[in-house]
């Protein structure tokens, strides 16, 4: 077996399981989580349509950003904790270039220092921090008063 067929067989099975975990990673949030009714009461009392995702992998998030111009009009976005790590969030947000609000339930800039750092705010028109859940809806109004909807 030579060097460039072994890789080329790790490279296919490394695909293989990447693409695994990205389309279990897309299946929907289950919809009894508080949070996800929230938002999709919030949505409703706004008349505006949403769609809840979450994942844990970075690439899987920057592949749905990248997705979002086809779809929708705005992203709003809680990237957690790759908001004070991922550059690849950041490129990806500026290469759609439709408008996008970044949301934490908690306020990053009362933890630690590192978490004061935001790439996705870097691109982000507004940054929500500190509200809750609540928050969402809060990302959700702005976008509509701004931009209709």
């Amino acid at each position: 077996l030579s060097f460039e067929k072994a890789t080329e067989i790790v490279d296919e099975h490394y695909a293989a399981l990447a693409a695994a975990a990205a389309e279990a990673e897309a299946e929907a949030v289950p919809e009894e989580d508080p949070i996800v009714a929230e938002k999709r009461e919030k949505a409703k009392e706004l008349g505006v349509g949403v769609q809840i995702r979450q994942t844990n992998h970075e690439g899987v998030l920057v592949d749905w950003i990248q997705q979002a111009p086809e779809n929708f009009d705005a992203i709003i976005i809680n990237p957690a904790a790759y908001t004070h790590t991922s550059i690849a969030i950041l490129d990806a947000l500026k290469a759609v270039g439709i408008p996008a609000v970044e949301v934490h339930i908690s306020d990053p800039m009362e933890r630690e220092e590192f978490r004061h750092i935001s790439y996705a705010g870097m691109y982000c028109e507004k940054t929500i921090r500190g509200q809750g859940i609540v928050g969402y809806g809060e990302a959700m109004m702005y976008l509509k008063d701004k931009y209709g909807g």
